[in-house]
């Protein structure tokens, strides 16, 4: 059965959900309708993941074997790049070994945002779903290595992930460099048909498709309604009801609708917090420079 030859490894809260949906578009690419399998991450796992709502978000929808993960692409025709995008790959030490065993030629695409505005944007996102139990920042960054201990799932290990050079260089290792691009979420965010044309490229499509940027994927907000944010992220009665009368293809668009227009800015990230990040980020930082060959002193300031 057919495999995918590319996948999108991440980092969350940095651009993969417009990635995703840019590559969707194209007709010459085929993208798994389960955005994030996270299999080469799970594979042969029993899960049992013990954080707030875990149950849900990675014990229910991550697949752990093989022959599932395969179904994921029976829908393939004529497309040239097959992929899915799940960022757990990047975080995940397992996950490069696995790839390059079921698919050692693959193509895998990065993008990487500033490390503290990515921990910042994590936690935003999981007080906006409801499952965050504390409100303060610095609090839940202290509670982190606990939170490991007691097996809450990974998408909690918010400082943890930032450390991109350790992470990617596990896939320099493994992977030869023409197999492996790297955007900033600053190029997607000053130039997303840019990125999405150099991605086309990457993937050997046609580059010159011009794909639909009119959407925001997967912001990340403070609710102004708890309950309306509650009813679209959990589940609930009156959802089923809904489903008879409300077509299947209008659905996701409807949900991000009604997500977008519930959500507030964020307070601003304590600047006391953001130096003391940054300061466990810098020399990772100096590291990842040199390997992906892009200048991060922004990131830095």
């Amino acid at each position: 059965m057919t495999m995918p030859n590319f996948l999108i490894i991440g980092a969350g809260k940095s651009g993969t959900t417009s990635l995703y949906h840019y590559l969707k578009q194209h007709p010459e690419v085929y993208m798994s309708p389960v955005k994030e399998p996270k299999f080469f991450a799970m594979e042969g796992k029993t899960l049992d993941f013990r954080g707030p709502n875990d149950e849900a978000h990675m014990n229910r929808k991550s697949i752990t074997d093989i022959d599932t993960y395969r179904t994921l692409f029976r829908g393939v025709t004529e497309e040239k790049a097959i992929g899915e995008a799940s960022p757990l790959y990047l975080y995940s030490q397992e996950a490069p070994g696995r790839i390059k065993h079921y698919i050692p030629h693959a193509r895998l695409i990065a993008i990487l945002r500033n490390p503290v505005e990515r921990a910042y944007s994590s936690f935003i996102q999981r007080i906006q779903k409801g499952d965050e139990p504390l409100e303060d920042f610095a609090q839940a960054l202290q509670e982190e290595e606990n939170r490991i201990r007691k097996n809450w799932a990974p998408r909690w290990q918010v400082k943890q992930i930032g450390f991109y050079y350790l992470h990617l260089k596990r896939y320099y290792d493994m992977f030869e460099p023409d197999q492996i691009k790297v955007f900033l979420y600053e190029d997607l965010k000053d130039d997303p048909v840019g990125v999405a044309q150099s991605a086309y490229r990457f993937l050997g499509v046609d580059d010159s498709y011009f794909p639909d940027i009119s959407s925001v994927h997967n912001p990340s907000g403070i609710p102004k309604s708890k309950a309306l944010q509650l009813f679209l992220s959990r589940p609930n009665p009156l959802k089923y009801i809904l489903k008879l009368v409300v077509p299947r293809g209008l659905r996701p668009h409807l949900t991000a609708y009604l997500e977008n227009r519930n959500i507030a800015g964020p307070p601003p990230l304590d600047q006391a917090v953001r130096k003391e990040l940054m300061a466990s980020y810098r020399e990772d930082i100096l590291k990842l420079e040199k390997l992906i060959d892009r200048d991060l002193s922004e990131w830095l300031e």
